[in-house]
């Protein structure tokens, strides 16, 4: 394969897909987002972004967006394994603290506070998606996303 964009495209709308749920789940599950799941949601949008800019950009400059791809997957991915830390510790929480309230200042939660206002409680345990917990899917998700993204940036080009 010459060219990476339609991985950073597929990458990006598989992205913006998993978004996608997680406001079905808000709005029609009744499952609020915590402070951890807008962190996710920021993180996969941040990939939807890069990935979307990184395939606009010339050829040269697609490894340097995959990294950057890659380092939003890897945070996504480290607030996701926190999230199932807490999730498996259920007598530690991060509801309503300083993390909530500052994410909830941010201008993007103004702005779209749809997508990133938190106001569910880390904790709270909703009906498993077969069989896996919200936070262990977008932890796969996340993993699934970096290897791809860090492939694209570490491949060598022919």
């Amino acid at each position: 394969m010459k060219t990476s964009k339609p991985i950073l495209i597929v990458a990006a709308l598989a992205s913006l897909s998993l978004l996608g749920v997680g406001l079905f789940m808000q709005f029609v599950m009744k499952q609020l987002p915590c402070p951890l799941c807008v962190l996710q949601r920021y993180a996969f949008a941040a990939i939807v972004l890069i990935c979307l800019a990184t395939a606009a950009l010339p050829q040269r400059a697609l490894k340097a967006g995959a990294l950057l791809g890659l380092l939003a997957a890897l945070s996504g991915g480290g607030v996701a394994l926190y999230h199932v830390w807490i999730l498996a510790h259920p007598t530690v929480s991060c509801g309503i603290d300083p993390l909530e309230t500052s994410l909830n200042t941010i201008a993007t939660a103004k702005l779209m506070p749809f997508l990133f206002y938190a106001d569910g409680m880390c904790t709270t345990v909703y009906p498993p998606i077969l069989g896996l917990s919200m936070p262990l899917w977008a932890l796969i998700w996340f993993a699934l996303f970096a290897i791809t993204l860090g492939w694209v940036a570490f491949r060598r080009s022919r």
